[in-house]
C-alpha cells in the first residue's frame, strides 16, 4: 500500500525535507524512477542524477549535500542502503507459500517428527527419521533425507534436497534447487593392478549450517568425507556457489555468485569473497578478508587482508602490477628503438 514522504521518514527515523503529504506507490532506480516513486542515494557520485531523476523522493545518506527540488522531498539518513531495505519490507508483496499443514501428495515417513505450524507443500518428500522444527515451509518437491535436522522457522524453496544426516539451523533459507550433502569430490588413480582405475573415496561425513543463513539457487555444498563441512551462523552464500568437502566457513561470510571453493578450505568471520572467484583446496583465508571478484586464492590470507587478482595477491601489489603491464608495449618500443640505433 502507498505511505507518504512523512510516513516513510518516521519509518526509517530519517530527516525529512521538502514536502511530507507526497504519496508513494513504488521504488525505483534513480536512472528510471517516474512520479510517485522512491529512490535512494547512498554515494555522492549519483546526487548528480538526482536533478534529471522523474522520482518524487529519494533517501539519501545524511553526508550528502543536496537540495529537495520544487515539489519533491528528500529523506536524509545515516546509511540509505540500510533505510530502503526497511521500506522494501513494507512494501513488499506477499510471498506465496503453502498453506499451514501438509499437502495430501507430501509424503512423510512413520519416523520422521514435523513440529507445529509447518507448511508442507506438495510433493514432498521427508525420509525416515528426519526432525524438523517449528514453523518451518517445505515448498513444492523439496526432499529431505534420512536422519536430516531441520530447525525452527526455516524456508526451504522449490526442488532443495538436503541429504541423510545433515543439519541445518534456525531460521535459514535454502533457495530453490540447492544442494546439501552431495557426495564430495573425492577420487584417487589406482595402478596397483596393472590398468588404471579411478576410485572412489567414501564420503562418510555430513553437512552443518548454523542459523539466520541464506543459501542461493542452485548452490551446492558437499559432504565431508570425514566429519563434518560446517557453515557457521549468518552466512549468505549466492547462487550457483560450489563448496567443497571438509570446508569451513566462520559466521557472517558473504560470499557472491559463482565462487568455487576447494575441498578442505576454511575462511575466517566475516569475510567476504566477490563472484566469481575460486579458492584452492587446503587454503586457510583468515578473519575479516576482502577477495575481489574474478580472484584465484592459492596461499593463506592473513586476519583482514585484501587480495585480487589471479593468482590473488594484496590489492595493492596487483595493481602496481596492473599498471606496470599496460606500460610494457611503450617500453618496447623504446627498447626496439634504442637497439635500432645501436
Amino acid at each position: 500500500m502507498p505511505h507518504t514522504t512523512q510516513a516513510i521518514a518516521e519509518m526509517v527515523g530519517g530527516r525529512l525535507e521538502g514536502p511530507g503529504d507526497l504519496m508513494i506507490d513504488a521504488l525505483a532506480e534513480i536512472d528510471y524512477a517516474e512520479a510517485n516513486q522512491l529512490t535512494f542515494i547512498g554515494n555522492g557520485k549519483y546526487a548528480h542524477k538526482w536533478a534529471e531523476s522523474g522520482a518524487s523522493a529519494a533517501l539519501v545518506n545524511q553526508d550528502i549535500e543536496l537540495e529537495p527540488g520544487e515539489g519533491k522531498a528528500l529523506i536524509f539518513v545515516q546509511d540509505a542502503d540500510l533505510a530502503m531495505a526497511v521500506v522494501l519490507e513494507a512494501y513488499a508483496p506477499t510471498v506465496p507459500t503453502p498453506p499451514k499443514g501438509i499437502h495430501p501428495s507430501a509424503l512423510i515417513a512413520e519416523t520422521a517428527a514435523v513440529g507445529e505450524n509447518c507448511r508442507i507443500g506438495p510433493n514432498c518428500v521427508i525420509k525416515p527419521g528426519v526432525k524438523i522444527g517449528d514453523n518451518v515451509t517445505l515448498h513444492a518437491g523439496v526432499t529431505i533425507y534420512d536422519d536430516s535436522t531441520i530447525g525452527s522457522g526455516c524456508e526451504l524453496w522449490t526442488n532443495v534436497v538436503v541429504r541423510e544426516r545433515c543439519t541445518i539451523g534456525d531460521r535459514t533459507a535454502l533457495h530453490a534447487g540447492a544442494i546439501i550433502g552431495v557426495d564430495g569430490f573425492g577420487y584417487r588413480v589406482d595402478t596397483s593392478s596393472g590398468a588404471p582405475k579411478v576410485v572412489k573415496i567414501p564420503q562418510i561425513g555430513t553437512v552443518r549450517i548454523g542459523s539466520d543463513c541464506e543459501i542461493g539457487a542452485n548452490t551446492t555444498i558437499d559432504r565431508a568425507k570425514f566429519d563434518a563441512t560446517v557453515i557457521g551462523n549468518h552466512c549468505k552464500i549466492d547462487n550457483l556457489v560450489q563448496i567443497g568437502h571438509n570446508c569451513r566457513l566462520g559466521n557472517m561470510v558473504l560470499i557472491a555468485g559463482c565462487v568455487g571453493i576447494a575441498g578442505s578450505t576454511s575462511v575466517g568471520d566475516g569475510t567476504m569473497i566477490g563472484g566469481k572467484s575460486m579458492i584452492k583446496d587446503h587454503v586457510h583465508v583468515g578473519a575479516g578478508c576482502q577477495i575481489a571478484g574474478g580472484s584465484a586464492v592459492i596461499h593463506d590470507m592473513p586476519n583482514g587482508a585484501q587480495w585480487g587478482g589471479y593468482p590473488a595477491g594484496p590489492l595493492k601489489t596487483k595493481f602496481r602490477e596492473q599498471m606496470a603491464v599496460r606500460k610494457l608495449p611503450d617500453m618496447m618500443k623504446k627498447v626496439s628503438k634504442v637497439l635500432n640505433d645501436l
